[in-house]
């Protein structure tokens, strides 16, 4: 303090503000109201609009609707089958990738990110092409009475290998900053590596399974072009919400499909809620336990 108040210099630097790469906050802050507005607040809100012109009774009988019902079982269940089946072997495939070396390796890498680059239909074109029952896999499946292609269980495979990435590529960059020190003081102390992996590392890695839980579900809950080729689309068995909205667009049923997303906007809202207060909760335990 004492050569500060001597020395103007050293007193001006340390009261100038820290130099910021982007503007004010007050700017940031507005640019990014205004682009999350023009990109997600006002098409969401035109969605509720839209449906509220229709009265109580229409929009009850639009979204309960035997086929609808049918419809938001097989999307969400399906869903969520596939986001936990990602979960399990993605989070496999993750740890493969990091923690092995072997040929072929980067090879694997790139395919993980396949279905990003992948449009949609051409995936689901694949998809339908293997599983049917004259194809490379359906052909094999179809004398244990397995049938994919056509079925429930084809809306399953199509949305587990759109979800893939999402939690392969979450959860590998938590392993790669993983301090493997802590599995060798724990192996060194005794523990069995179920324990190991119990106590050290799913904790870990545990925050990042969430989220690419979350993602790979946010993501199948709207998935329409890989599933409506493998799913055949039969009514009361495979057909799939976003082919319900497409339906009603095609008819000039606008206020029907808002209804139907609106419905679907909800519920996969108030689940994704759920993953991350729960996603919260398991970060806010791990801190104060490492305290």
């Amino acid at each position: 303090m004492a050569v500060a108040a001597f020395n103007p210099g050293i007193r001006a630097e340390a009261q100038a503000p820290k130099f910021r790469v982007l503007p004010g906050f007050h700017l940031s802050l507005g640019f990014t109201l205004l682009y999350l507005s023009l990109i997600v607040l006002i098409p969401l809100s035109a969605v509720f609009l839209k449906t509220f012109t229709m009265s109580w009774d229409g929009f009850w009988q639009t979204v309960t609707a035997d086929r609808v019902v049918a419809s938001y079982k097989l999307t969400f269940g399906a869903s969520l089958i596939g986001a936990s089946l990602n979960v399990l072997f993605g989070g496999i495939v993750a740890w493969v990738l990091v923690r092995y070396h072997f040929p072929g390796k980067k090879i694997i890498d790139a395919l993980v990110d396949l279905p990003f680059a992948l449009p949609t239909a051409v995936a689901g074109i694949a998809l339908t092409a293997l599983y049917s029952p004259n194809g490379w896999i359906g052909s094999l499946l179809e004398p244990l009475g397995i049938k994919v292609a056509f079925t429930p269980l084809g809306v399953v495979v199509a949305l587990t290998f759109i979800g893939l990435p999402f939690v392969v590529r979450t959860v590998q960059p938590i392993l790669e900053e993983a301090e493997r020190e802590l599995e060798e003081a724990s192996a060194s102390l005794g523990a069995t590596r179920l324990q190991t992996f119990c106590k050290v590392i799913f904790p870990t890695i545990l925050p990042a399974l969430l989220t690419g839980f979350a993602l790979a579900f946010a993501r199948a809950t709207g998935e329409y072009g890989s599933v409506i080729f493998i799913a055949g689309n039969m009514p009361m068995v495979s057909e799939i919400t976003p082919l319900f909205i497409i339906t009603k667009l095609e008819q000039y049923d606008y206020t029907g499909a808002t209804a139907i997303a609106v419905v679907m906007l909800v519920v996969s809202f108030a689940l994704l809620l759920t993953i991350n207060l729960l996603q919260a909760w398991t970060r806010k335990r791990g801190s104060s336990e490492r305290k």
